[in-house]
């Protein structure tokens, strides 16, 4: 099973399990921005693919800890060449010398919108 297997938010919830062993299910919506109702969709269909595993956790009984299964490791890689060969074709629309700056201004609004999600609700 390669990307072409997997639709884009399952190679997502793939990639950000396989870097996050053990997140629940609301830890994997708040990493990925996918709705909650889409994503347990989504893990719905990759159990029942064998993709995912998903059992209770310690700290909340009723909230799942979800990881990949050897099958799950299996696809994440088969697509990782693939989703690279679309990152570059993505990134060769850019000169050479702005790649480097278009990359780091995408990592600094990823950290922003990280701590603006960490950060405590304003009341």
């Amino acid at each position: 099973m390669g990307l072409d297997d997997l639709t884009p938010r399952q190679y997502a919830v793939l990639l950000t399990v396989s870097q996050n062993e053990g997140l629940s299910q609301t830890q994997l919506v708040e990493r990925t921005g996918i709705d909650r109702s889409t994503l347990a969709d989504i893990v719905r269909r990759m159990l029942k693919k064998g993709l995912l595993t998903r059992r209770r956790t310690r700290e909340d009984a009723r909230a799942y800890a979800v990881r990949l299964t050897e099958e799950g490791w299996k696809s994440l890689r088969g697509a990782d060449p693939v989703a690279q060969r679309v990152d570059d074709r993505i990134l060769a629309a850019l000169p050479p010398v702005q790649r480097d700056r278009f990359l780091a201004d995408l990592g600094a609004i990823i950290a922003a919108l990280g701590k603006a999600r960490d950060a405590p609700p304003v009341v």
